[in-house]
């Protein structure tokens, strides 16, 4: 479903992602594990349009991302990050049905849509009326996962969607986040720093290292058989999530 072929990105002097092939198959839940730096977020931009690679080429259900694609791909795709990235003028519907009003979708169809996507992630349909700073961080979350949702896209992609929410909150929504995931069958590429978080989600992580992927498979056969010492030093560094 989204393919990276020898794909390379710089700022500058620093190279974000050196020469990354790697296949996100449709209807799989793929996530991209990093300490700070790596290019993991580099690569979901890339994934939506938003960077363009110096070197190689992205693909989409057998498209290639570029300017005259970009515009049709993203409506197949959802994309969350921190916070939600919510609009703060905005209230949470009016966030969640912004392209939806965008596109003329008709009113009863919008009011449908939110209602099936409000139980779906758990969130009070009365607090879909509040703007994002009366709400929580947990809610704003799941806000933003709802507007992601909303066009009932092919493709999810997810920056770091809980890395500042506190622990219990996150392990909450995490929970949540997996089984949307089973009950959608959407195509899942999701960016985190968290072993925990990983081992949750899917059992099909890419660890990157220095804009490279270091090793791809589950937690627990990474431990069993590391491809590098850099695989060993990052999953002692923060413990035996793989049994989480």
């Amino acid at each position: 479903m989204i393919q990276f072929d020898g794909v390379r990105k710089a700022f500058g002097e620093a190279a974000a992602v050196s020469d990354v092939t790697l296949e996100v198959p449709t209807r799989t839940t793929v996530e991209l594990l990093r300490p700070s730096g790596c290019g993991k977020s580099t690569l979901l931009r890339m994934a939506i349009g938003l960077l363009t690679p110096d070197a190689g080429t992205v693909t989409v259900a057998g498209e290639e991302m570029n300017a005259a694609s970009a515009r049709s791909l993203r409506l197949r795709m959802g994309y969350v990050i921190q916070e939600g990235g919510l609009f703060p003028h905005l209230t949470a519907k009016d966030n969640v049905t912004l392209m939806a009003r965008f596109l003329g979708w008709a009113p009863e169809k919008v009011d449908a849509r939110v209602a099936e996507l409000a139980e779906l992630v758990r969130l009070g349909i009365d607090l879909l009326a509040r703007f994002p700073t009366e709400l929580s961080g947990g809610q704003r979350q799941r806000v933003g996962i709802m507007r992601a949702l909303m066009l009932d896209p092919e493709v999810l992609l997810l920056d770091e969607p809980m890395g500042a929410l506190d622990p219990m909150v996150r392990r909450s929504l995490q929970d949540d986040l997996k089984g949307i995931f089973a009950k959608l069958s959407k195509t899942v590429l999701l960016v985190t720093h968290d072993l925990t978080e990983a081992a949750i989600l899917s059992e099909d992580v890419v660890l990157m290292s220095g804009g490279e992927v270091a090793q791809r498979g589950s937690l627990a056969a990474m431990a069993k058989a590391p491809a590098s010492g850099f695989v060993t030093a990052f999953l002692r560094a923060q413990g035996p999530a793989e049994a989480a």
